[in-house]
């Protein structure tokens, strides 16, 4: 009997055309070895046409799937078996335009965003780094460059000289230009509203009783540096409760997922996420529980195992995590799960729970005992601290934000404000407000709908309220 099938071999009784896929699946994956003339139990079982096959197969396989393979001929008693040995190709290899790979021992055709990303990692690309003809530098928000330029002063990781050029040398010094056209991950950094440009591209929070009951949802838009700290703000302000405690004369206020923790793992679903892939990143709030979930891509070879041990900083969008590490959001030594970890252990909460399967992250807070006893106790030693964040209007947004009235469409919004020039309306007046998260679209999964319309959110009401 021979070796057991594993993701590296694979038996088949007799010859059959179609089994050209799982040669082409070997070429795209790591290699492998076809044994024909071998049945599902690893015996070998012969093949009458052996001598003919052994001379058609290297043809066959140079003519349709453009590749050189290995075929020899194995004896085994009286019994003749053909081993068809095939290299593992940097290059993409298709089969009557289709392509396949080796997952496990499990033959897949790639489509849809898989298929993307196979696609442009043997070519050498990512997918935030593809070229985007539709956005440009117009369509940059003024808010979004001016929050990384806080943040990267602060940082130190550019200097003073860099930070004072225009948006598009900064651009350009950030590597997010290539040629004549800007990259995707400049419509995400920097663009006022990156669905535009990038579906899905936002974050959604709720609030469940149960896996089904939903109690309230929230959904955070704008550019990634923006909803980084949005997302942050809503979670410590709505979502989680503090306990409430004196240190002296000194409140304190504990929450069930330490801040660091938390922010370190909204940097990770958003800074590493998978973007081809639609779906938002998620965060579902329990009563006794908090769970991101980021549509993901693991490096080829690594397991969970890798990623919760010290492993290479290999990020999945390059140049979107080059932006964050000049800002000073994250590192570059491929610490952020170590450092999530290490912050619930600094503060004594409990170790959080990492899930990966193909193409999803789970990451679980699960609260302590004792947080949720002094919650359930009901005796006014929890609240929800208020929001301390207060947005950096500018001129422009303030003079709208005081004549929105209800639900106003653009040109209701424009003739309001006496405006005529609708790219300035635009850039200076909607997008900004958008960014800053003070006006809200009343529906927000069509950005160009002809119903589309805008009103405050709570966090413009309340910047209003604090003006008066």
């Amino acid at each position: 009997m021979l070796k057991q099938e594993s993701q590296h071999t694979e038996w088949k009784e007799t010859w059959r055309d179609d089994y050209l896929r799982w040669v082409c699946g070997f070429a795209n994956a790591q290699g492998g070895h076809l044994l024909l003339g071998v049945n599902d139990k690893g015996e070998v079982v012969g093949l009458p046409d052996a001598a003919k096959l052994l001379e058609d197969l290297p043809n066959k396989v140079r003519d349709l799937l453009g590749i050189v393979v290995d075929v020899n001929l194995h004896t085994e008693g009286e019994l003749h078996y053909i081993e068809v040995v095939v290299q593992a190709y940097p290059n993409p290899i298709s089969y009557r335009g289709h392509y396949y790979m080796l997952s496990g021992s499990t033959l897949q055709e790639l489509k849809g965003a898989a298929l993307d990303r196979f696609l442009l990692g043997r070519h050498g690309r990512t997918w935030d780094g593809v070229p985007m003809p539709q956005f440009s530098l117009a369509d940059v928000s003024a808010p979004a460059m001016a929050r990384f330029r806080q943040l990267a002063q602060r940082s130190g990781r550019l200097d003073a000289e860099t930070l004072a050029e225009s948006d598009a040398n900064l651009l350009d010094k950030l590597r997010l230009k290539e040629g004549a056209y800007y990259q995707r991950a400049t419509a995400l950094l920097f663009a006022a509203d990156p669905q535009r440009f990038v579906t899905g591209a936002f974050v959604k929070v709720g609030y469940f009783e149960s896996e089904t009951e939903l109690l309230y949802h929230d959904e955070v838009e704008g550019a990634l540096f923006h909803q980084v700290k949005n997302t942050l703000d809503l979670l410590l302000t709505k979502y989680l409760k503090a306990v409430i405690s004196y240190d002296g004369i000194v409140r304190v206020e504990t929450f069930p997922v330490p801040r660091a923790a938390l922010r370190e793992a909204l940097l990770n679903a958003l800074v590493h996420r998978d973007y081809a892939v639609t779906a938002p990143v998620q965060i579902r709030v329990y009563e006794n529980r908090l769970r991101i979930w980021n549509p993901a891509v693991l490096p080829e070879g690594w397991t969970l195992d890798t990623l919760l041990g010290a492993h290479s900083s290999s990020p999945y969008n390059p140049a979107i995590a080059n932006a964050f590490f000049r800002a000073g959001e994250i590192e570059a030594w491929g610490r952020g799960v170590e450092r999530i970890f290490a912050a619930c252990a600094a503060a004594g909460t409990p170790k959080p729970v990492l899930r990966y399967q193909p193409f999803d992250m789970w990451l679980e807070f699960p609260f302590d005992p004792a947080y949720l006893k002094v919650l359930r106790a009901g005796q006014g030693q929890s609240e929800q601290v208020e929001a301390q964040v207060t947005p950096e209007v500018t001129p422009e947004v303030e003079r709208m934000l005081r004549r929105v009235n209800g639900e106003m469409s653009r040109v209701e919004l424009m003739s309001a404000l006496g405006l005529k020039d609708e790219k300035h309306f635009r850039v200076h007046y909607q997008q900004t407000a958008l960014a800053l998260g003070v006006l809200e679209m009343t529906v927000p999964g069509k950005p160009q709908s002809r119903l589309q319309k805008y009103r405050l959110t709570p966090a413009g009401r309340r910047w209003l309220a604090r003006q008066a």
